[in-house]
């Protein structure tokens, strides 16, 4: 079944938006990975802790609107738990096997709302560290190809 991204906010530098898509090239032998792109909410430059909550809570309701009831989600998020390369292989294999798109969001420069990380059926990180939104979706996909070389049962993973 499909991967499909969510992601709030584009790939505003040119070095970003050639290697996604060089990795989405590579996944289309693997599997159909889509990304939609919502747009960031732009807020004041001294925002409020209220003024941000919104925000989060604005770009919350147009991921949820964007995801199936059927719909494996995973949301990325610093504190969540983190998985081997060989374990997120196995993890989508699954997800593949009992046929649900599986959806991965990744939020604006607030985070996620509480909303999205309550309706996503998991949640992942790639580090304990903060990483700029644009790199995360690179690091996403080029993980997403890892664990599709990996299921092949091809050289990739070193």
């Amino acid at each position: 079944m499909p991967i499909h991204i969510l992601t709030v906010g584009s790939l505003k530098e040119k070095y970003f938006r050639d290697a996604a898509a060089e990795y989405l090239k590579r996944l289309t032998r693997y599997d159909k990975v889509s990304v939609s792109e919502i747009p960031d909410i732009a807020e004041p430059a001294n925002a409020s802790a209220a003024q941000i909550a919104q925000t989060v809570a604005s770009e919350g309701e147009r991921i949820l609107s964007l995801i199936k009831g059927e719909d494996y989600v995973t949301a990325l998020c610093i504190q969540a738990p983190q998985y081997s390369s060989e374990k997120f292989a196995q993890k989508l294999q699954y997800i593949k096997d009992a046929s649900k798109r599986h959806v991965f969001v990744i939020g604006g420069s607030n985070g996620l709302s509480d909303k999205v990380l309550v309706r996503a059926n998991e949640q992942l990180s790639f580090s304990d560290m903060t990483f700029p939104h644009q790199l995360a979706r690179v690091m996403l996909l080029e993980q997403i190809y890892r664990a599709c070389k990996i299921n092949a049962n091809e050289r990739y993973h070193k």
